[in-house]
């Protein structure tokens, strides 16, 4: 039995608290907002994020964060990505022994480019004794109805992988592998985000399941591009932070990213968009820092970048589906032969 802190008590975060308790854990859920950890510990809910869930009395939510990491070796980093920066500096000043990070949130840093364990490494690396990553198809929503979920978890040092799969292994609805791969566990999470905006988009202007068939199976070559121009394997965008997130982002009303891309094809503004979610949608800060990054590397990454002008220049909708089915001729299998022979 460990002493756990959840940073952020959104509906990930809440989720994968809920999977810590119900494995005999002593789980800390940590909000800034007084009335959210006043609701989890006496009304035993968080209805703003998981409407008609009970959390398990194992869950205590603290708004002081030195009292919620007080003692405790694990940490479970579930805030914003925009957010992390701030948390963890706040964080530094509370800690007295190292801790083991385990980062869930899914991005990219504009600007910086730094996937989230570069962020963590940068920000607390005197107290960080393991970053571990853990992602894969998994909406906080069945994961709550304790639905079957599978997700994979990495790390430079696999022995605290390893520790971080026993700690979250539920053998009854939450199934943990391990992946040696970081970079590409990172990319592979954040980068979906993007395609499945850019699917809600196809699905708002009513193209059906052609059109998000081909953005999800062209989206993943993307995202391979990218993660093997940071060193990926390309293996693993064939696995659970692969095309099994990509999948579950591209078609589920639970994915906040497909929403917003639904509501920019039927015609609605970014901010309105952005205002009617009232949750993050990480995937349109993160089409801007990969249209940065692949412009960098050179990597083409036509999804990625048409998505950007509709975000970020007012590009219509429509002209930029229209656009990417006007591009010049290509040989799918050279494609994908060219990802693997840049290994």
């Amino acid at each position: 039995m460990e002493n756990i802190t959840v940073l952020g008590a959104g509906s990930w975060g809440t989720a994968l608290a809920l999977v810590l308790a119900d494995n005999g854990h002593r789980v800390r859920l940590w909000s800034h907002r007084a009335e959210q950890v006043r609701e989890i510990n006496e009304q035993r809910t968080n209805e703003k994020y998981l409407p008609g869930v009970r959390l398990p009395e194992a869950i205590i939510g603290y708004d002081d964060l030195d009292a919620a990491l007080d003692g405790v070796s694990i940490v479970v980093l579930a805030v914003p990505t925009k957010a992390i920066r701030e948390v963890l500096q706040r964080a530094r000043m509370c800690l007295a022994a190292p801790i083991t990070i385990v980062a869930v949130s899914k991005g990219i840093e504009p600007g910086t480019h730094k996937r989230v364990s570069e962020i963590v490494t940068e920000e607390i690396s005197e107290w960080l004794e393991d970053v571990v990553v853990l992602s894969g198809p998994s909406h906080a929503e069945e994961v709550v109805l304790r639905h079957p979920t599978t997700v994979a978890v990495s790390s430079p040092n696999m022995e605290a992988a390893q520790r971080i799969q026993d700690v979250f292994m539920n053998h009854h609805y939450f199934r943990v592998y391990t992946n040696p791969d970081l970079v590409g566990v990172e990319v592979g999470g954040a980068l979906k985000n993007i395609i499945a905006l850019a699917a809600g988009i196809s699905d708002g202007l009513g193209y059906g399941d052609n059109a998000k068939a081909a953005l999800i199976t062209r989206g993943l070559a993307e995202i391979a591009r990218l993660g093997c121009a940071l060193g990926a394997n390309p293996l693993t965008f064939a696995g659970l932070a692969g095309v099994g997130d990509l999948i579950v982002t591209c078609t589920s009303v639970h994915s906040r990213n497909w929403r917003a891309g639904h509501m920019l094809g039927q015609g609605k503004k970014l901010d309105d968009v952005l205002e009617s979610m009232g949750m993050v949608v990480e995937g349109v800060r993160t089409t801007k820092a990969a249209y940065e990054l692949a412009k960098e590397l050179g990597v083409k990454m036509p999804i990625t970048e048409v998505l950007y002008e509709v975000l970020f220049d007012g590009k219509n909708p429509k002209e930029a589906v229209d656009s990417l089915m006007a591009r010049g001729k290509k040989q799918e299998m050279n494609d994908l032969m060219n990802i693997f022979a840049e290994q």
